[in-house]
């Protein structure tokens, strides 16, 4: 299974995503987005691929605007 990474386009959203995911217990990392990720900050956020939709889950509920990358 390919991992995807959660993108932003700002560097607040990243931040704010990966403290989201610290409260919900969920494992994330913010790392530097690839370059076809067209990421505006730069930023991705990875999690296991078993966390991946809980970590979505979580980011909508909280109101965090992210893309998937590479798109599902």
């Amino acid at each position: 299974m390919t991992n995807r990474l959660f993108t932003f386009d700002t560097t607040h959203h990243a931040l704010w995503a990966e403290e989201v995911a610290g409260e919900a217990g969920i494992p994330a990392d913010v790392v530097p987005a690839p370059p076809g990720a067209a990421a505006r900050c730069n930023l991705a956020l990875a999690t296991p691929p078993e966390d991946e939709r809980r970590l979505a889950v979580e980011l909508d509920r909280a109101g965090v605007p992210f893309r998937l990358y590479p798109p599902p």
